[in-house]
């Protein structure tokens, strides 16, 4: 952009402000005028873009995915725009027996858009408006709509926000139908606590296409096609084509006075151990002083806003470290983290790197970068911890991020949970996990293909090997609570991984997998929406 800045853009307004207030009342009715023609422009509906294989904009709109181990070869791309557009094509192509999935944001883990059975790949990119539906008294958000651009519209124009991920670039289309959660969850509860209602397009068991909303009113005919949007995956009953927020018990018509308020400060720390340093003993002491930091304080009001994330990355790495955001907000906010770090520090002998920043809410949130924009290829597992890991499963985790044979880029990240979450009963949404006080997600990333077995067979045995006693996953006992569908892993539902008598739908849904199947049925009678976790039909 040149010598273009923010700062002399401001500048420049305000020297015309100025310049137009020196020109007198007579250029008020000119200037009203232009405003008014401005406003009653109206914008043309772009159409229905499809692309094919032979087109040039086909190689990317099938390889725009987070994990670049799945690339798509569908027979069509269509890039829509409005709900009556999706309605066409979906129609379409059921009519004509095609396997259809549909894209937001991109940023799943596993093939469910990249299956090499779909045909027809639906891709929402441009649906991405951020605005307040009147109507619904509630903030309606397309499915496309990255949560950058949620957080800056909702801020920057009613002073709200939503308890959503920690990655800007995440499209909002699948990280809220899987129960999202992020820096404010402890404080603010889950995305989905604050939904009200979803707009989406499904197909009758004639196959024709229509648009829904559905509410969490409980006189609404829909309400249960709203409860399965509050956790149970995305991809699964149809299209989301926007999503409406409003917290729960929150009244009047004041859009600022509809959803929680942001910190207005952020208090950023980040530790950090050197691998040279640690030994198992100390390994052990860290996690264990960390995991019951959270059994002991996960309900406690004065770290409501506590976000923390423990990297427990492998050797290669050459440290493990502690991500911490607080509401800088806070005159104790300083006094409260140094009392947590010396917590999770304590007894480990161990002088590790701290590092403080204070910065504004907003540009911290937007300023946080967690792609890496090489579009590598990865593996996630997921469990909820219901309370510390025991000294066993640690030295396991030991054994596997130290294995001098591995000398790839991993890590076991366990994220802080439990507050605000675990006061919403397990059945009022589709996320029943309401009583787990850590999310764990394993994770490897790489680059070449070549290395794609030595990464797999890493992570598939670090899992298996952590939860050895309960079949190789984290069954739903006093331990843990099963795992987290936007950390989809199709090895759950391998005999040669999961080899419990549990199956992968109650590692996610638990009990509320038989009501999701209900509600399956009847909005998705034909199974059209499906991929390799799909809520199946009874």
């Amino acid at each position: 952009m040149g010598g273009f800045s923010r700062r002399g853009f401001l500048r420049t307004t305000g020297a015309g402000a100025a310049a137009v207030a020196t020109t007198g009342a007579a250029a008020a009715p000119a200037e009203a005028a232009r405003a008014r023609a401005r406003a009653n422009v109206c914008v043309p509906e772009s159409p229905v873009t499809t692309v094919a294989a032979a087109d040039p904009r086909y190689g990317e709109l099938v390889s725009r995915g987070f994990n670049a181990r799945f690339v798509g070869a569908p027979d069509l791309v269509h890039v829509v725009h409005t709900p009556k557009q999706i309605d066409q094509v979906v129609t379409d192509a059921v009519a004509a027996g095609k396997r259809i999935a549909v894209r937001s944001g991109g940023h799943c883990f596993e093939n469910f858009a990249d299956h090499r059975d779909v045909r027809v790949l639906i891709d929402t990119s441009p649906m991405r408006a951020v605005y307040f539906d009147k109507e619904h008294r509630a903030f309606a958000v397309q499915p496309a709509a990255t949560l950058g651009e949620v957080y800056r519209t909702l801020f920057y124009d009613y002073g709200v926000t939503l308890p959503a991920g920690v990655c800007p670039q995440v499209g909002a289309g699948g990280h809220v139908a899987g129960g999202g959660y992020g820096p404010l969850t402890r404080r603010d509860g889950t995305v989905v606590d604050h939904l009200y209602g979803v707009e989406v397009v499904v197909v009758d068991a004639n196959g024709k296409a229509r648009t829904l909303t559905a509410t969490r009113e409980r006189d609404d005919p829909h309400h249960d096609l709203w409860w399965a949007h509050t956790g149970g995956g995305g991809g699964n009953f149809g299209i989301v084509t926007r999503y409406l927020f409003r917290t729960p018990g929150a009244s009047g018509d004041d859009p600022s006075g509809l959803l929680p308020k942001p910190p207005t400060r952020l208090r950023s720390t980040y530790v950090t151990w050197s691998w040279a340093d640690l030994d198992l003993a100390k390994f052990t002491r860290l996690v264990t002083n960390f995991s019951k930091w959270y059994e002991q304080n996960h309900a406690d009001a004065r770290y409501g806003s506590l976000y923390s994330t423990l990297h427990l990355n492998t050797h290669a790495i050459g440290s493990i470290s502690l991500d911490i955001r607080f509401d800088g907000g806070r005159a104790d906010a300083a006094e409260l983290i140094e009392r947590y770090v010396t917590a999770v520090n304590a007894g480990t002998g161990l002088e590790p790197t701290v590092e403080h920043t204070d910065d504004l809410w907003l540009q911290a949130t937007l300023g946080a970068r967690f792609d890496t924009g090489g579009y590598d290829r990865h593996k996630s597992k997921s469990a909820y911890l219901r309370r510390a890991w025991t000294p066993e499963r640690i030295k396991t985790v030991h054994k596997h991020l130290t294995d001098p044979a591995f000398e790839g880029w991993g890590a076991v990240d366990l994220y802080s949970y439990g507050g605000k979450v675990n006061t919403v009963a397990p059945g009022a949404t589709a996320v029943p996990q309401r009583d787990s006080i850590l999310k764990a997600w394993f994770s490897a990333t790489w680059m070449d293909p070549g290395l794609d077995d030595v990464h797999l067979n890493w992570i598939r045995e670090l899992y298996r090997d952590v939860f050895r006693d309960t079949g190789g996953v984290p069954v739903p006992n006093d331990d843990h609570d099963g795992c987290y569908i936007n950390y989809p892993d199709t090895d759950l539902a391998d005999p040669r991984w999961n080899t419990s008598d549990v199956p992968w739908h109650t590692l996610y849904y638990k009990d509320g997998y038989r009501r999701l199947q209900k509600v399956k049925a009847k909005y998705d009678p034909r199974g059209v929406f499906q991929h390799p976790l799909s809520v199946r039909l009874p």
